[in-house]
């Protein structure tokens, strides 16, 4: 069993008889959304799910959990999810695919958002492996991305796989792969992106973990 698969499992324990589950999307999130099938068709456990993505609720579905619509929920028991990066103080740098805005929703709907991942994801700070992306409007991407350069970022549209066009998310938003100066911490960073005009969301989740468990060697830690 590799550590991602272990952080999953362990995370899999925090649900209980009842609860409505948020499903992250990535590789250590399938692994927690199989495990809640076998917890289901195995012990029986009780439970409903919501998805962060239209990948992540397929796999659902393919398992028989039973899913609920997001537009149908104000608050959630439990969001389980990963991050591409983890900082001391557990801020999470997320949402490199496409789904940052349901992720996002469901981090700060939950009455407990835990996040998973092994020890290759921890840093020591936001961006220091990978660009933040910054969904925004279509029409205002040129404005955010000058605020936002003025600010000290640097990158630009994210290209779609093809490369003869631009990224499109989930609904339709743009994405701007941005670098910030190591030096501007997180909360700040957090701020500055929030008030930026045309800016629809981000991947910096600050404040909004209430656990973190990072599986390293085998062993898994919570902090």
């Amino acid at each position: 069993m590799n550590d991602k698969q272990l952080v999953a499992l362990h995370a899999a324990k925090y649900v209980k008889d009842g609860m409505l589950v948020g499903l992250g999307t990535g590789s250590t999130a399938n692994f927690f959304i199989e495990e809640l099938a076998r917890l289901q068709q195995d012990q029986g456990l009780k439970f409903t799910t919501i998805a962060s993505s239209t990948i992540s609720a397929q796999k659902a579905q393919s398992l028989q959990l039973p899913i609920v619509a997001i537009e149908h929920v104000s608050s959630i028991d439990l969001y389980i999810d990963g991050a591409d990066e983890i900082t001391p103080d557990n801020t999470l740098l997320k949402g490199r695919g496409s789904d940052l805005v349901k992720e996002k929703l469901l981090a700060k709907a939950a009455n407990q958002f835990i996040a998973v991942a092994d020890a290759s994801k921890l840093v020591s700070y936001i961006g220091q492996n990978f660009t933040i992306p910054i969904e925004v409007i279509p029409f205002a991407w040129q404005m955010a991305k000058k605020n936002l350069e003025a600010v000290g970022g640097i990158g630009d549209l994210r290209p779609n796989a093809a490369k003869d066009g631009f990224w499109i998310t989930s609904h339709g938003s743009y994405v701007l792969d941005m670098r910030f100066d190591a030096s501007i911490n997180a909360s700040t960073l957090n701020a500055l992106i929030n008030n930026t005009p045309g800016v629809v969301e981000h991947g910096i989740f600050h404040q909004l973990t209430s656990l973190v468990l990072i599986a390293q060697d085998g062993v898994v830690s919570e902090r």
